[in-house]
């Protein structure tokens, strides 16, 4: 009885062993494909999830494929994350044996392109720029879901350094995200003082509108990975959050890159 369950016990870690060796192999083949055909700078990271994978591999469908790729520059900044969510992911067992995967039926498609503060801050010619949420009991219109960190939708408080006149000053603004035909637009409404209310800067009103316009612009015609465009736009842990989805696409792995 004892050898028997040595015995179980050795299948049973083969088995596993078989199995996530032969997913990691898929992951790989995938994260290859991208990287070449969308010129990456390395291997973005792809998760195959769903156990067994096996029996996921000899069906050719898979449940959820994530990927994420760093440092992909784009037309507007040096660099963002850009993500993906596949669900109802369809590819033969063949062309991952043979690294041929190039288009992929998807039956649920979700992308994101995420935008860090300091990438921002660079497109915005404002260096030390932050990013977050205002607070969830703002009294001035702009809304808010919880402080810095929290997903806000379309709100969010910018601040940064900036030139108030001749002196340079730190400040903060109230902005509003919104998408705007193919593109997104970052647009400073008011100056913000934190939720208290109180000012440890004064800009003259005649002042104000040159400063919001500093914290202004539009990105122009932003598509989001394999093509998708923009649904959503949002704040999310200091990042600026660019979203879409689809159903029922073929997705090219060439296109992860943005435009």
């Amino acid at each position: 009885m004892r050898k028997l369950i040595v015995g179980l016990v050795a299948l049973v870690a083969v088995l596993l062993a078989v199995d996530f060796g032969a997913a990691a192999y898929a992951e790989y083949r995938v994260s290859r494909a991208l990287r070449d055909g969308g010129d990456l700078v390395s291997d973005p990271d792809v998760t195959v999830h769903g156990f067994p994978f096996l029996t996921q591999f000899a069906d050719g469908r898979y449940s959820r494929v994530e990927i994420r790729a760093r440092e992909v520059p784009t037309p507007y900044v040096e660099k963002t994350t850009v993500e993906a969510t596949l669900r109802d992911v369809r590819i033969p067992p063949s062309d991952l044996v043979d690294g041929g995967v190039r288009t992929v039926p998807v039956g649920d498609l979700d992308a994101r392109v995420r935008i860090e503060a300091t990438d921002l801050g660079r497109f915005l010619n404002i260096p030390d720029l932050q990013v977050s949420a205002p607070p969830a009991d703002r009294s001035d219109g702009t809304g808010g879901s919880g402080g810095s960190g929290e997903t806000t939708a379309g709100a969010v408080v910018l601040s940064g350094t900036v030139p108030v006149g001749p002196i340079d000053t730190a400040v903060s603004v109230t902005a509003e995200l919104r998408l705007d035909g193919g593109g997104v637009s970052i647009v400073a409404t008011d100056l913000y003082f934190g939720p208290e209310g109180e000012a440890d800067y004064t800009i003259p009103d005649f002042l104000k509108p040159a400063v919001l316009g500093l914290f202004t612009r539009t990105i122009d015609e932003q598509q989001l990975p394999f093509g998708l465009r923009p649904t959503e736009v949002t704040a999310e842990g200091g990042q600026i959050v660019i979203e879409g989805e689809a159903e029922n696409v073929t997705i090219d792995l060439s296109e992860i890159r943005t435009s």
